[in-house]
C-alpha cells in the first residue's frame, strides 16, 4: 500500500469484525467529574490477545496472494504484536514465525505459542531479534510484518476511529497512544478523513517521546534511549512510512512520565475495575493535561497485557505515591514498653503497621537512642499527615523516609 484510503479504510473496518471483540465505549463517570468533560473509554484492553494489535496483523494477511499466505509471515516483537500476529496468522490458517529476544519473559513465550505460532528465540533486545526476522523473511519468502512502520497495518488498526466516530459522531477529541506511530497514523487519519474538526492528539512516554522529536526538528529523529515503564511504546525511531500522516493529522502530543502512569494505573483499577498496561495508560494520564471543558473525550486503552509481578509492583508504587503507605523513622531509648508505646498511638490514630524494622546499632548508646523504621498504610495525605504530626506532637520526632514496599529487599 502506498498510501492510506478512505476506500480501505472502510474495507478493513469491515474485515476485521471477523476476528476482534466487540469494544464498546465505556463513559467514565469518575474521570469526567475530574476533568470537566464527557469521558469516554475505548477498551482494546478487552480484545481476545489484550490488545488493538490483531487488527492491523489481520488486515495485512487479508492482503496477501494465496502464494505469499503459502509462505506465511514473520514478525520480530516481544509483547502485544506478536499475539496479534500469531492470533491473527491462527484464524487465517497460515503459518507465523515470531523472533523474540531471549530476555523476553516466558508467560509472553508460551501465549504466543499458545496462539499457534513458531517462537525462535535471538539476541539480547528488540533489535537483534527484528534483523533476524528479516533475514528469515528474505531466506524463507516470508512476509515480514511490521508492528508499525506499514501502511496496510496501521489501516487495520485506524478500524478503531471508524468504531469511535459510528459510536460516539459527536466525539470532540480522540486521544492515542504513540510508540512508533502506527496506531496514531492510522486513527489520526481516518478521524480527519471523516471528521475535520476532531481534535486527535497523541501521547507519548516523556522518555521515549521520538515522535514529538521528530515532529519537532521535521524529519526522523532517532533518541539516544527510551526509558520508560511504558515498554510497548518504548521506541526510539519513529516510522518512516507513517510519519509524515502523524505529521498531518495531529493537532497535538502530550507527554507523560512515569509516575503519572501508577497514578492512572490506581485510578483504572479502583475506580473501573480494569487492568490497562502502561502504554495504554498513557491516554488515561493525559486526561490531565487538557486545557478544555465540557469536551466529548475518547481515551484509546492500547491493551491490558501485563504481568502479575508488574502489577503488584504497580499498585504498591502508586499507594505510595498516593500517601496510602508511607515509612517514618523515630529514635527511641531501647527499654521495655517503648514500641508498645508507639504501637498504641498508630492505633489511636487509626494507622495500620504494615511493617517494623528495629535497629539497634544506630548509635553508639544505646539507652540513648534505637530507630524504630515503620512501614504504615493510611487513607491518604491527610490522614498521613495528622499521624505524623501526632507522633511529633509525642516528641518522636519522625523523619520521612523512602518507603521500600512489600516487593523491595
Amino acid at each position: 500500500m502506498k498510501e492510506f484510503t478512505l476506500e480501505k479504510f472502510e474495507e478493513a473496518s469491515e474485515l476485521v469484525q471477523r476476528v476482534t471483540s466487540e469494544t464498546k465505549l465505556v463513559f467514565s463517570e469518575f474521570f469526567s467529574e475530574q476533568s470537566g468533560n464527557k469521558v469516554f473509554f475505548k477498551p482494546e484492553n478487552m480484545q481476545y490477545t489484550g490488545a488493538y494489535k490483531v487488527r492491523g496483523a489481520y488486515y495485512k494477511i487479508s492482503t496477501l496472494s494465496e502464494e505469499e499466505k503459502r509462505k506465511g509471515i514473520v514478525t520480530a516483537s516481544a509483547g502485544n504484536h506478536a499475539q496479534g500476529v500469531a492470533y491473527a496468522a491462527k484464524l487465517s490458517g497460515i503459518k507465523a514465525t515470531v523472533f523474540m529476544p531471549t530476555t523476553t519473559p516466558l508467560i509472553k513465550i508460551n501465549r504466543t505459542k499458545n496462539y499457534g505460532a513458531n517462537v525462535e528465540l535471538y539476541g539480547d533486545v528488540f533489535d537483534e531479534a527484528a534483523t533476524k526476522a528479516m533475514e528469515y523473511a528474505k531466506e524463507s519468502g516470508a512476509t515480514f510484518v511490521h508492528p508499525f512502520n506499514d501502511l496496510t497495518v496501521a489501516t487495520g488498526q485506524g478500524s478503531i476511529a471508524m468504531e469511535i466516530i459510528k459510536e460516539l459522531p459527536t466525539v470532540d477529541i480522540i486521544l492515542v497512544p504513540i510508540g512508533g506511530g502506527g496506531l496514531c497514523a492510522g486513527v489520526a487519519t481516518l478521524a480527519k478523513m471523516l471528521n475535520p474538526n476532531i481534535h486527535v492528539i497523541g501521547v507519548e512516554p516523556e522518555n521515549a517521546a521520538c515522535m514529538k522529536s521528530s515532529i519537532k526538528e521535521g524529519h526522523i529523529v532517532t533518541l539516544d534511549s527510551a526509558n520508560t515503564i511504558a515498554d510497548g511504546t518504548a521506541v526510539k525511531t519513529p516510522g518512516d512510512k507513517v510519519f509524515k500522516y502523524v505529521k498531518e493529522n495531529i493537532d497535538d502530543i502530550i507527554t507523560i512520565n512515569d509516575n503519572e502512569l501508577i497514578v492512572s494505573f490506581l485510578d483504572m483499577v479502583e475506580n473501573h475495575k480494569m487492568i490497562v498496561e502502561n502504554s495504554g495508560l498513557l491516554t488515561v494520564a493525559a486526561l490531565k493535561h487538557l486545557n478544555v471543558q465540557g469536551k466529548k473525550i475518547v481515551a484509546i486503552l492500547s491493551g491490558g497485557n501485563m504481568d502479575v509481578i508488574t502489577m503488584a509492583s504497580l499498585i504498591q508504587h502508586g499507594l505510595i505515591e498516593r500517601d496510602r503507605i508511607f515509612t517514618v523513622s523515630v529514635l527511641l531509648p531501647d527499654k521495655p514498653g517503648e514500641l508498645a508505646k508507639v504501637a498504641d498511638l498508630l492505633a489511636s490514630e487509626r494507622g495500620n503497621v504494615i511493617k517494623l524494622e528495629h535497629n539497634q546499632f544506630i548509635s553508639i548508646n544505646r539507652n540513648a537512642a534505637v530507630e524504630l523504621r515503620i512501614t504504615i498504610e493510611a487513607y491518604g495525605t491527610e490522614h498521613k499527615n495528622q499521624i505524623v504530626e501526632r507522633l511529633n506532637k509525642e516528641g518522636y520526632r519522625p523523619k520521612l523516609v523512602r518507603s521500600k514496599g512489600t516487593y523491595n529487599a
